[in-house]
């Protein structure tokens, strides 16, 4: 009987471990709707999941560039840049596909412009991503002169609409869960993206073509930004030259939450769907709890310090096994 208990204790414990930051979600999720009565409306469910769509797609981006060893702090300005821009063609056109795929593109070429510096000028990606946010920061505000562009019409159905009852910001959201985790388990670009982030030499060496695979993955959160920022556009009925400031800290947050090193060569699709969610839903607490705006900054802070530090300590448990295992194969030399 005691044995019993004891395999069940250690594999509870195996579980949790192994889950997480399912176990996190689970918890955070609980405590949520203990501190308010109205957090599980269905109103208010339901408002986490759109909001937190688009946090989702940037990170899902944020999670296959970090694994590589690479990052994207533009995400947010190029998010502005290819939603306003999606919004002004479909004002003047009245086409959902050309303003769609005005955004897309905005999206895949100012990725273009961060792959490019990355893996041919081999420009460090904080420095090549930075530029470009501050590039398409400028051009969105000097496009609209800073004014918001309202009276959208029709854009507002892919942020706003549903089908079959299922929002479909909702839907993208799954969509691109779908492509990460594909691509990331059942891909040649995928295991090269593990290789590059656990050791870019030996990767090389091996013969995975590095900065080919570097230029292919900032294309693919092109295309990710770029769906972002018109699904943001359209949930708020406007072009908002303005927005989306610091949601590159919320993606890398999500992200790192998730279990995606920072070191790079580890992370999950699931595990950054899960630290979407936690920080949407700890943003959604705080504010109905009546959090002042800038405690909720201090707080967010933390939470990215301690997601910082827990992939420091997990990188350093990895660690150890090798390094006892050389002490090991000296001591037997």
């Amino acid at each position: 009987m005691p044995k019993r208990i004891g395999f069940s204790v250690s594999r509870l414990t195996y579980f949790v471990s192994k889950n997480s930051i399912f176990v996190i979600l689970v918890a955070v999720f609980l405590i949520s709707a203990l501190l308010n009565k109205n957090f599980l409306s269905l109103t208010n469910l339901s408002n986490i999941l759109k909001q937190n769509s688009v946090i989702a797609i940037l990170a899902f981006g944020e999670t296959l560039l970090i694994i590589a060893g690479l990052i994207d702090l533009s995400n947010g300005a190029v998010l502005a840049l290819s939603g306003v821009l999606a919004v002004s063609v479909y004002k003047v056109t009245g086409s959902m596909l050309l303003a769609a795929s005005v955004g897309l593109t905005i999206g895949i070429f100012c990725n273009v412009v961060s792959g490019v510096l990355t893996s041919i000028f081999k420009t460090p990606p904080f420095i090549a991503t930075l530029a470009v946010m501050t590039m398409a920061r400028g051009l969105v505000l000097l496009y609209t002169a800073g004014q918001s562009i309202y009276q959208i019409g029709g854009f507002v159905t892919l942020g706003q609409g549903s089908l079959f009852y299922i929002p479909i910001p909702i839907i993208f959201m799954v969509l691109i869960l779908f492509v990460t985790w594909y691509i990331l388990n059942n891909t040649r670009l995928g295991r090269s993206l593990y290789a590059i982030g656990g050791n870019e030499e030996a990767a090389n060496v091996s013969g995975i073509r590095v900065s080919r695979s570097k230029f292919t993955v900032y294309l693919i959160n092109g295309v990710f930004v770029g769906l972002a920022g018109i699904i943001f556009m359209s949930r708020n009925n406007a072009g908002l030259p303005a927005a989306a400031q610091g949601y590159e800290f919320e993606a890398l947050t999500a992200a790192v939450i998730g279990g995606t090193s920072f070191s790079g060569g580890i992370g999950t699709a699931m595990g950054t769907l899960a630290g979407a969610f936690i920080v949407g839903i700890l943003n959604n607490i705080m504010n109905l709890i009546g959090v002042n705006s800038y405690v909720q900054q201090i707080i967010k802070g933390i939470i990215i310090a301690l997601a910082v530090i827990m992939d420091i300590r997990a990188k350093n448990n990895r660690s150890k096994p090798k390094k006892l295992s050389a002490g090991i194969d000296r001591g037997g030399k």
